[in-house]
């Protein structure tokens, strides 16, 4: 019987050995909670009600002018302005409409080079409308951002890139784009990383308490990253499931010596 406990002692000392304990959270024990934003005044709520995305550079976007007549559109420039001139053009995420380069301007037909960053759709709309009063008697411009979107990781069921199609987006309807939680989910941490990347805005959303979401902000948007953090529970239960194989192993080797024992107890 010593014979098999040192046996099994030296299986477990090597299996032990051999495991680590994994972390799943992005941010561990990094993170300064003092800088973790929990409530939100009203006047930055407002804020993020009436929040509207500025286009800049990298962003990609859709053009549709038209000339106005007293028995409706005609002369549309639709195709030389959202495809680049092409007759046939396929709609992809990404390679759709037009890229605003990095020095913000961009060439139009009739009107050449107009500078388009730091404005919101309307702003755009507007700034157009007047560019083409010079070559049309009645232009309608429509500007359209194409490629507004956020980023939700960590612990729900389908984690990527949501495109944000109103300006802006609340939690609910992006943790609902990515298939909800998982249950390994913290429903008491839910991040919203915001802003510059070196010092970026960092709010905390606890869903199981009704009284902290009245000061909190759900609103999101473009280029927010949710981050739902895992259970402290995940590191040990996913490690359990992991060595289970090699549990089994270990039973596998012991039981030979285990029925040899007991034989030999038996006819002692």
């Amino acid at each position: 019987m010593k014979f098999i406990l040192r046996i099994l002692f030296i299986l477990l000392t090597l299996l032990f050995s051999a495991c680590s304990v994994k972390n799943y959270d992005y941010f561990g024990k990094n993170l300064d909670k003092k800088k973790v934003i929990t409530k939100v005044s009203d006047k930055e709520y407002k804020e993020d009600q009436m929040f509207q995305w500025k286009i800049s550079k990298g962003d990609r976007i859709e053009i549709q002018a038209f000339n106005q007549s007293a028995n409706g559109l005609n002369g549309q420039l639709t195709q030389l302005l959202s495809n680049a001139g092409q007759k046939n053009f396929t709609t992809r995420y990404g390679d759709e409409g037009i890229l605003i380069p990095s020095s913000g301007y961009v060439e139009l037909p009739l009107i050449g080079a107009v500078k388009l960053t730091g404005l919101t759709e309307d702003e755009a709309s507007k700034l157009l409308i007047q560019k083409y009063k010079r070559y049309l008697k009645h232009p309608y411009v429509l500007v359209k951002i194409l490629n507004q979107k956020l980023f939700v990781v960590g612990e729900v069921k389908n984690p990527g890139v949501v495109l944000v199609t109103n300006g802006t987006m609340n939690l609910f309807e992006a943790l609902a784009k990515t298939g909800d939680l998982t249950d390994y989910a913290d429903r008491t941490d839910i991040k919203i990383i915001r802003g510059d990347m070196r010092n970026p805005e960092i709010r905390e959303v606890n869903l199981n308490d009704m009284k902290s979401l009245r000061f909190a902000s759900l609103i999101l948007r473009p280029n927010d990253i949710v981050y739902v953090t895992p259970r402290a529970s995940k590191a040990s239960s996913v490690g359990f499931t992991e060595e289970m194989p090699m549990w089994e192993l270990v039973g596998k080797i012991l039981a030979p010596f285990y029925q040899s024992a007991v034989i030999y107890k038996v006819f002692e």
